[in-house]
Parts: structure tokens; sequence; C-alpha cells
């Protein structure tokens, strides 16, 4: 049935109305008219489209929730590569930051910056919530995907279009794609917690983890009753000329009708982005977004083009965090973690607490002389801290409220995850304590947790639980196991359905593949890691590096090579060459190589190193987060430069490089006088 002129005006205009007063309620923050005022216009529209469904357009304000739940999320790759920026913590880390900057443009001497009395910035606010990328076509929104791995996201279309504060329709006919961040309100936060108390359901933790939860809810429905927010912060291509300036581009965003934060400053030097970051340390609280820091960006695109990215970041760009937050809580319990290699950890079980965003409830401990420094007891008043995404740590105990009845932890002779005796070792020389028995069924699942994990075979799909459940069926003993499992094995196991079958086989198959440092990693000898695997993959014979499966492998090689020779290479100590020849020489052992090499195949391993390079004969630990590298391109660099990296300091350790957050391998580094440098005097080092 075709409509009447007058109907098909008045659903233009009711469009056009409901999409006004929209963009003055969810950009501009301000009401024309008063929500059950629009609930009626909306009401009208529906009404009017139900009777007439050819007038139904994509951009209609009835179709934000719209379709059915979805059977799952589409992949998609991004257009645009998606980076995410490294994070400053302090005034020395962005001054830092601008040092580099300017080193790179050559800013003191270049000509081209004769006329800039000091390089310019634009301080925005970082929201703490999650990134989404928006793909308008003529003006209609068409797609919307998650980051993901800044390769490929997830399709989340359906439910990005529940959300007000997304225009379906631009003011201006253009092909735009944007990035910016979808969060939960506070106030909407507490509401929601108030229903989940009335249902006698668990209350959210915190906002960020509702709107990620949120976006990937497979029922937009679900989507649009959580009342999301979005900012929009960057434009990432455009069918129009690009704006000069990062200011600019701000404004041409809301020129287009995005929401886009309003709390945003041009500062002419690094001195006013530090006076931006203390003056909204105080002003975070008061917003009813969460905000954990300020991005800094140089202003002018001509210089951003020039500085270009790092392997993950951009060089024009930084995170410039706030402080790390510290909360108190009490020590109700110290248990322990027993490790793949048989490694004893103790963590403390904590009085559950919000800090820097999230409930945590265990801290570890890391090793005995770690509980001796703090005195820690059980019953005790401790100040926890975590900054960024690190695992909590207790930092000092309030020994001041210690009331008497606090329990000093002794540590113990046995432990019953550590087999059927529970005996224990410290062996000199060591902090940590072992398990005496290393074959303990613990143990075992955690080796098989670290075959499967991503520094080694990477099988994502088989995940702890699934690990669980295949040995209690008796369906794995050995690694080799893991290849031989067929699809009639998984669909006799609870909870397994065809497609987490096939899905399980399909990441079983492409792991035969594997490099020499990660099969060498995969087996678990100890004081083997990840380093040292590469180590071995380096300096042993070349015809190790290039394997069929199902041809003998080599096993003479290791079987022969003496405890004198492994400690001829740079970064292997006595202790690791006794280890790694005791493990070859075990029957059990080489028939555990023997049987995964007739399932996998080793490809071709190129090492990266340059025998006579600068830093030649030097060893180096890395410990903490590295703002301006990702720890596997610092690694490289080192590699490329002669040098070594290895996992744990000696006496024989040449630098320790401490990032941000460093573990106790800073303070071992101190008590062995093995020298420190910052990233900064890394990166000099370096070049």
């Amino acid at each position: 049935m075709s409509a009447p002129k007058k109907i098909i005006e008045r659903l233009e205009k009711l469009k056009a109305a409901i999409e006004k007063y929209r963009y003055e309620y969810h950009v501009l923050d301000k009401s024309s008219i008063s929500p059950e005022a629009l609930d009626s216009l909306k009401r009208e529209l529906v009404e009017i489209e139900t009777k007439y469904p050819a007038l139904v357009s994509v951009d209609s304000p009835s179709q934000r929730v719209a379709g059915r739940p979805l059977p799952e999320f589409e992949k998609v790759a991004h257009k645009v590569s998606q980076w995410s920026f490294n994070d400053a913590f302090t005034e020395g880390d962005i001054r830092d930051f601008d040092e580099r900057v300017k080193k790179r443009l050559n800013f003191s001497s270049d000509p081209r910056f004769s006329l800039y009395s000091d390089l310019s910035y634009v301080c925005e606010l970082k929201i703490d919530g999650l990134k989404v990328v928006l793909e308008y076509k003529k003006g209609i929104l068409s797609r919307a995907v998650t980051r993901g791995d800044g390769k490929v996201g997830e399709d989340v279309t359906q439910n990005v279009r529940t959300i007000e504060s997304v225009p379906l329709r631009l003011r201006r006919a253009v092909d735009v794609i944007v990035e910016g961040e979808v969060w939960l309100g506070k106030s909407q936060f507490q509401k929601l917690n108030v229903q989940q108390k009335k249902k006698g359901e668990p209350e959210f933790a915190n906002p960020r983890n509702i709107a990620a939860g949120s976006i990937r809810q497979l029922d937009p429905k679900i989507t649009a009753s959580r009342h999301l927010e979005v900012f929009i912060y960057d434009l990432a291509k455009s069918d129009e000329l690009l704006p000069s300036t990062q200011i600019e581009e701000l404004k041409y965003l809301e020129e287009l009708g995005f929401k886009v934060n309003k709390h945003r400053q041009l500062c002419r030097n690094i001195d006013e982005v530090i006076s931006f970051w203390k003056e909204w340390q105080g002003l975070a609280p008061r917003e009813d977004y969460l905000i954990d820091g300020v991005v800094v960006k140089v202003n002018e695109r001509k210089l951003q083009e020039m500085l270009g990215y790092t392997g993950k970041a951009p060089r024009w760009g930084i995170a410039f965090k706030f402080p790390a937050e510290q909360v108190t809580t009490v020590v109700e319990d110290i248990v322990f973690q027993v490790g793949r290699t048989g490694v004893i950890t103790p963590v403390a079980r904590l009085k559950p607490v919000s800090v820097a965003g999230s409930v945590v409830s265990r801290a570890t401990l890391h090793n005995e002389d770690e509980i001796k420094c703090l005195d820690v007891r059980i019953g005790d008043t401790v100040i926890l801290q975590k900054a960024g995404d690190v695992i909590p740590d207790i930092v000092q105990v309030v020994k001041e409220l210690r009331t008497k009845k606090e329990k000093v932890f002794v540590w113990p002779n046995r432990i019953a995850e550590c087999g059927s005796s529970g005996k224990i070792e410290r062996i000199s020389g060591e902090a940590a304590w072992r398990c005496v028995d290393k074959n303990s069924f613990i143990i075992q699942k955690r080796r098989f947790y670290h075959f499967v994990s991503k520094h080694c075979f990477d099988i994502e799909a088989l995940g702890p639980k699934t690990i669980d459940l295949l040995l209690a069926h008796g369906l794995i003993s050995s690694y080799a196991d893991i290849f031989t499992l067929k699809r009639g094995d998984l669909l006799a196991l609870p909870r397994f359905a065809e497609k987490s079958a096939d899905n399980l086989l399909t990441a079983v198959e492409q792991a035969k593949k594997v490099s020499l440092p990660k099969f060498i990693a995969a087996l678990s000898i100890p004081q083997v890691g990840e380093e040292t695997a590469y180590l071995l993959a380096e300096n042993f014979p070349r015809k190790i590096a290039s394997l069929s499966r199902g041809r003998q492998f080599p096993i003479s090689n290791f079987q022969k090579v003496t405890a004198e020779n492994l400690e001829k290479i740079n970064g292997v100590g006595p202790i690791v060459a006794k280890s790694i020849v005791d493990w070859f020489k075990t029957e059990k052992n080489k028939k555990l190589v023997g049987d995964l090499l007739k399932q996998v195949t080793i490809e071709k391993f190129v090492p990266v190193i340059s025998a006579g390079g600068p830093l030649a004969g030097k060893t180096f630990v890395l410990t903490g987060t590295l703002k301006s590298l990702e720890r596997e391109v610092a690694k490289q660099k080192i590699r490329e430069r002669g040098g070594a990296v290895m996992e744990n300091i000696s006496k024989k350790t040449s630098f320790v490089v401490v990032g941000e957050n460093p573990g106790n391998k800073a303070a071992r580094a101190a008590a062995l006088g093995v020298p420190q440098l910052s990233e900064s005097e890394f990166l000099k080092l370096l070049s």
C-alpha cells in the first residue's frame, strides 16, 4: 500500500525532529522537550512505519533496536590499522616523550622549526571504556567493529546502533571511518546494580566491564537496555580533505554530528600538558564517566606523519596515566600455587576490594623472602597497589593497625599438591621453593597449560578447563596425545558439541607447525624458559632447524652436549646447563620428544643475531613494562646487536632493563650489584 503524500511529509518531519532532539540531549547535553514527549514522537513514527513498511529506512530512529539476536559475532578485518598508545606515568616520563619527539623531528636545529617557540600538543581525556571503529558510507552508518587485536575485530553494528549518541546519519553525505570509546555512566551503573540487587543477582564490578559486555551481547535489546554512551576522538579516514591539526580534527568530528568530549586543551609546551594532567587528577571524579589519564598528541598532522609509528603505537602520541591507585585491605590467608616446574608461589587471599576499576581478592607474594621482607602476617591490613592492567602488589603493611591477633606465617615443610609425599625443598642460591616430586598431578596439568600457551604451541582453543577435562577422561597423558585426538573422543565429553569439537581439532591441526625456540620452550625443561629456548635454538647445529614431521629428531645433539659446552653459550650458566643435560639424559624425556616429533613439524628457524655487534658478549634481563617498545621488539633489537636476553638474573648478567612496575628482579639486581638501565638509558645504548 502506497502512502499518501501528507503521511510521507509527516514521517520526514518526525524523523528530523527526533534526530534534532536526540542530538541535543545525547550530544549537547540539553533538552528542549521532555523524555515522555520524545517517546510520544517515536511511537507515532513507528505507527506510520508499521502501516507503511516501504517507508522504513536504515537511518530511521525506529531502527536503532532492530533485528533478531545473532548466533555469533562476525570477524571483520579493519580497513585502517588500529594502534594503541604507549603509557607515561610520571612527569619524567612525559618529558622523556617530549624529548624523543623533538629529537626525531630534529626540532632544535631544523630550519623548518625556526618560527616555533615550542612544540604544541593537544590533551584529551582518556576515557576508560571500550574502543569501537565506525564506518559511514555516504553519511549513513555502515558498520561498527571492536578493536580486537588491531587487525581483526568483531562486527557489533546492531548493538552500536542502539547507542543514542551514535548518529545513524551524518550531517553531510561523506565516507568516513572514525574511532571512539563506548562507556557506561557511573549513575547508570548504580541503577543497574540496584536492579541486580532486587533480582537477587550478583552486582556488576565496574562500569567498564558492563560497557564491554553490553557491546558483545548477541541480543541488541539487552544492549539497548544498558543506555551506553560514546565519545568519538579520532578521524581515521575521510573522502574529504583532512584537517591540518588535531584540534581542528575534533571540531570537524563535531560538525559531522558526533559526540566529542568537550574537555580538551591545546597546550603550547610540555609544561602546560603537565598542568592539565595535574588539574584533571582532581577533576576526574566529578564526571559521570571513568577517566584514567590524559591522551597527549602532537597537534599538527604533518608532524604526526613525520613521526610515524612503532610496531604497535604512534610516536606522536602517548597516554599520560594518572598515578597508580592504592587501597587498603586485609590479608585473610596465604595459600600456594604450584607451577609447571614445581616452583611454589605464595599468594595472599584478600578481603575483596576495588582498585583501579576492578575488584581483586588475590595478590602474589612472589616467594618466602618477599614475605619476610614485608613482614606480612595473616590478618594484617596492607596497602595494595595496581597500575593499569598490572597484577596488584602488596607494597606495605600498615603495622599501626595490628591487634596482636595477626598470625605470623611459617613456611611449611610439605604441600599437599606436591605428590603423595608432599615434600618441598629450597635449593641453595635460589629464592624459590620447589616440589621434590616433579610428576605430581598438579604439575602435570601446569605443564600442559604451558605447552598450549601463546609462547609455545599457541593452541588458543585448548584452555585449562579443556585440558583438565581431557586429563580426567584419560584422553591425554603426553603432549603427543594432543595431536592424535579424534572428533569422536571429544563428542563423548561433557559440554562438547560438534562445533566446539571441530574448532578444537582445527586449532590443533594448525599448531602442528612450530618454530624451534617454541618447541624447546614447550618441553618444560627446568630452568629453560622462552629466552633460554631461543639461545639453544641459536647455538645448536642448523640441521635441527628444518625438520619434517615423522623424521628422526637428532636427539644426540642434545644428549652429547656437555654442561661445559652449554656454559660457553652467552647467557647460560652452570645451573641451567646442568638442568638441560640432566633432562635429556632421562629415557622418559627422550621418548616424550620422539613421540612428539612424529606428530609435528619444526619449521625453518633463522635466528636474529649479529655476532660482531656492539652488544656482543652482553646479557640482558628485562623487567617491568617498556613505554616505547614492545618487549618482543626490545629483545629483537638486543639480539640484532649481538646481545643475549635472559630470564633470570645472576652475577654474570650485564644489565637489567627496568621499565614501569618492575617485579622483584630489580631488587635482586641491586642485591647482586648488577647494573640497571632505565628505559631512556636502554634506548641510548641501542642507538
